[in-house]
């Protein structure tokens, strides 16, 4: 049997160190609190965690192919109140297609900016951050957003509902990570995200529609903001203007930690689902051991430092810089 060496215990550290870590926050937090592994309790963790999930799924897509998306708290907060709006002024059956639509134009309108005009996508979506949460305000006057009539609509199933005892926003995750995870991985189109951000020049001269890709993969991000938006309204039937601001910073750790790197060209949406469940596990075990929910920012910013010093010591192969 061959020797484990320092190098490959490096290597595996720099590949698998954030799971390593997960594994022992879990035995950690079980160990302090038997609630921790409660049925109730991890079933609870991942339905809370859905709406995050589903919006990472479509953060994934854009990282891979090279950029970054950091509008979609602001979008979540835009789709939620227009959906909530039009709901009494339309009704949910048509309410539900209109807030989709105009999610979607936004995405629309950032993927052109990224993809054929080829703005850096972080200034873009930075600034797309402040300009759709002024939308959002300007949409519902200042004011939060309620529906009128609670008990009388079928709008709440999709925050509130279950099937056979799994509650739907856990289903709607786990289906449309399925969906989308045979998108990236078993068609034509997910092998082009990833020549994309693996190498954009080498893609464009091998004839993939560098720019054409980039403004699908915003177009899929803003439709499962769409859907998160579309549960967060669903979940409580009212909502404040302001509750997608900061998520975009979840969003991203999420997905980083899933294993997809900044530099893109590398991450899997299975990964992406792991990294949306450490996230929720780490918060729910901070909480069951008596600490307050504002060390859940701290811990989130750890998180991400830690997650992005792996990602790149996986590229370089070491843990520490050979510069020292």
């Amino acid at each position: 049997m061959a020797q484990l060496t320092r190098k490959d215990l490096t290597g595996f550290l720099a590949r698998q160190g954030i799971l390593v870590a997960f594994a022992l926050f879990m035995i950690g937090f079980a160990l302090a609190n038997q609630r921790f592994l409660d049925v109730d309790n991890v079933f609870g963790v991942i339905r809370s965690s859905a709406i995050l999930g589903i919006m990472a799924l479509g953060v994934t897509f854009v990282v891979i192919g090279g950029n970054l998306d950091l509008s979609v708290g602001s979008m979540m907060s835009f789709s939620t109140i227009v959906v909530l709006d039009l709901h009494d002024k339309l009704g949910p059956t048509l309410a539900i297609p209109a807030m989709f639509a105009l999610t979607m134009g936004l995405g629309a309108f950032i993927g052109f900016l990224v993809g054929y005009l080829k703005l850096n996508s972080l200034i873009v979506t930075l600034g797309m951050l402040s300009a759709i949460h002024g939308l959002t305000l300007t949409w519902s006057g200042g004011k939060n957003m309620d529906i009128a009539d609670k008990e009388g609509t079928w709008f709440s199933v999709f925050g509130q509902g279950s099937v056979a005892g799994i509650p739907v926003p856990i289903l709607m995750f786990a289906g449309l990570a399925v969906v989308l995870s045979l998108l990236l991985t078993k068609t034509p189109f997910g092998r082009k995200v990833y020549a994309v951000g693996g190498n954009g020049t080498a893609a464009t001269f091998s004839g993939v529609p560098r720019a054409r890709v980039v403004f699908q993969t915003y177009l899929i991000s803003s439709f499962c903001v769409a859907m998160a938006g579309l549960m967060q309204a669903s979940r409580s039937l009212g909502s404040q203007n302001t509750v997608g601001q900061g998520m975009e910073l979840e969003v991203l750790a999420a997905v980083i930690l899933g294993g997809a790197s900044l530099l893109g060209g590398s991450g899997t949406i299975f990964k992406t689902v792991i990294g949306v469940l450490i996230l929720g596990f780490i918060q729910n075990g901070l909480l069951l051991v008596g600490l307050e929910f504002y060390v859940q920012y701290v811990v989130t910013w750890v998180i991400i430092i830690l997650a992005v010093w792996l990602d790149i010591a996986a590229k370089r192969g070491r843990l520490w810089s050979p510069i020292a």
